[in-house]
């Protein structure tokens, strides 16, 4: 026969010398061995168990992704001009695919792609670029768009074209093109 099972949490009785049950008011039901220390107690005993509840002041104020306001004498472009919640009124999307359309799978994967993209090719073009990309995803076709400043001779702004493209097509086993537009300096939208 099993033995008697206690009904706080399944723990069996604890038997006397005499074969009976030990301590007085040992009836059914009634558990005599303690409950095992929990990991995680309520009780104020331990300093770190219990929790209290702080108040502050509420500051609903974002600051992300937007240019600190000096005395007039920062430039900026026109991308780093307008705030993030401008994105599709005054300014466009950085870029553009359908991954976040409604039912489309792999959005977090183009995400991971684009930041590859973006630093491939600030390490490619070292210093020379002049503003933000914009990666265009069309079918089976990656297009990046780049401003790039003049501080390489042409020769190596075509070398450097046709290496990224092709690396890139191998990477992504799709075509992908650089436009690329040379600027004599960076364009300057407003002075903040």
């Amino acid at each position: 026969m099993a033995a008697p099972v206690c009904r706080q949490g399944l723990r069996p009785r604890v038997s006397g010398p005499r074969g009976g049950l030990a301590g007085r008011g040992a009836g059914p039901g009634f558990c005599l061995t303690p409950p095992p220390p929990q990991a995680l107690s309520w009780s104020r005993q331990l300093p770190w168990t219990w929790s209290a509840l702080h108040t502050s002041a509420v500051r609903a104020k974002n600051r992300a992704a937007r240019v600190r306001v000096g005395k007039g004498d920062k430039p900026v472009t026109y991308e780093e001009a307008h705030a993030p919640h401008h994105i599709a009124h005054r300014k466009g999307w950085l870029s553009l695919h359908t991954g976040n359309l409604d039912g489309e799978d792999h959005a977090a994967e183009r995400t991971v792609e684009d930041v590859f993209l973006r630093k491939f090719m600030l390490g490619t073009f070292p210093g020379c670029l002049a503003d933000q990309l914009v990666l265009k995803r069309r079918a089976n076709q990656v297009d990046i768009c780049a401003l790039v400043l003049r501080l390489l001779p042409a020769h190596k702004f075509y070398f450097l074209v046709g290496y990224s493209e092709t690396l890139l097509s191998h990477f992504y086993k799709c075509r992908v093109r650089l436009h690329l537009q040379t600027v004599p300096s960076k364009v300057v939208y407003k002075y903040i």
